[in-house]
């Protein structure tokens, strides 16, 4: 089976550097937030070009203490995408404030600008423009907005990592940005990680009182805060990746660019479009076809796995049926939720395994014909 994400073969690729660096750890006796976390939120910070870096649980995690750092809760709206992970939004409800949801560019998949400003009000806080599957979402135009407005922006950033907009990293592009290390994403760990960043020393200082139980003195609290760490065991390995994370998203990119070139004409298929003024490092490969489902079982007898990303749009979803949304109010991000699915996309994807999913694709065309 040709999985969507090679992990085993991205940790296999390491994994003697990993676990010399595990036993490194383990002789050290340091295992929460020692030298090792230290180092990566140094030279995360450097190579995303802003001041300040804290590393957290996940990126859930990430997000929600950026909103609290902020001061964001109850009576509060959160604007966002309806088209993401489900923790985009869920962060905004965890601090008690309203997700408040505008649709989608039909070529990005990312928020539409133009619809971001019409959705401004007075109890609106914030904006999380999320960089859906790696591509950068229209940041100047969003920020510009929230200038206008002296709203907050945190980037959702956490499919995101070493992509860039204008020849800016995402990352310092907004107020501050939310990265997730999960496993799968494309600079992950063996579990879960995250980190905020900003050029604000206070937020920074905030959220690092927030991560340990809204302390600065152990056992002095002057807040209510979480328990949100990174293990050193995990910063030892993401110091081992962020190494190689520029050459393996190039790697995608070169795939991406394969799959564009050889599926570009096919009629049954629409693929994603990157724009010229970004780096696209292609966390998911999603393509659009009408006949999804059928497609991704003609995938799955051929021993090449594909997943949907994502079935639901968040206004749909359960938990917010009290909101004030129905099935038609976004009409892009509905059909993205239709018709979108992934395809395998790894640095370690090999070119016989590109072939067959390539001609698993074209096949499926011919046979609807």
């Amino acid at each position: 089976m040709i999985p969507l994400i090679h992990l085993k073969k991205q940790f296999q690729a390491v994994k003697k550097e990993v676990l010399k660096e595990l036993e490194e750890v383990l002789d050290s006796g340091q295992y929460i937030l020692g030298p090792k976390v230290k180092e990566l939120e140094k030279r995360i910070a450097q190579k995303l070009g802003v001041q300040e870096a804290v590393a957290v649980a996940n990126g859930t995690d990430a997000l929600v203490l950026t909103l609290e750092a902020y001061g964001i809760g109850k009576g509060d709206e959160v604007i966002t995408t309806p088209f993401t992970f489900f923790a985009s939004a869920e962060a905004i409800s965890r601090v008690g404030a309203t997700p408040v949801f505008v649709d989608v560019d039909p070529l990005t998949y990312n928020l539409d600008p133009k619809k971001v400003e019409e959705t401004v009000t007075t109890a609106t806080k914030a904006i999380i423009p999320v960089h859906i599957f790696g591509q950068p979402a229209d940041m100047d135009d969003i920020m510009a907005i929230a200038k206008k407005h002296e709203l907050f922006v945190i980037e959702d950033a956490c499919q995101a990592f070493g992509a860039d907009y204008r020849g800016r990293p995402v990352g310092s592009l907004g107020d501050a940005a939310c990265f997730s290390f999960f496993p799968t994403k494309n600079l992950g760990t063996l579990g879960d990680g995250g980190m905020v960043v900003m050029s604000d020393p206070d937020l920074a200082d905030q959220i690092r009182q927030l991560r340990t139980h809204g302390t600065n003195k152990k056992y002095f609290h002057d807040k209510i805060g979480f328990n949100s760490r990174l293990d050193e065991l995990h910063a030892a390995i993401l110091l081992i990746l962020l190494e190689k994370i520029d050459g393996w998203n190039e790697q995608r990119r070169e795939i991406a660019k394969r799959y564009k070139e050889s599926l570009a004409l096919a009629p049954h298929l629409t693929l994603p479009q990157e724009k010229a003024d970004r780096t696209h490092i292609y966390h998911l490969y999603c393509i659009g076809a009408k006949n999804r489902s059928d497609m991704m079982k003609s995938l799955e007898k051929q021993q090449i796995h594909s997943g949907v990303y994502y079935p639901c749009c968040l206004h749909l979803q359960n938990v917010y049926a009290s909101l004030p949304y129905n099935k038609g109010d976004f009409p892009v991000a509905e059909s993205l939720s239709a018709t979108l699915f992934a395809i395998p996309m790894s640095p370690f994807l090999s070119r016989e395994e590109q072939d067959q999913v390539i001609s698993a694709l074209l096949e499926s065309g011919e046979e609807d014909r």
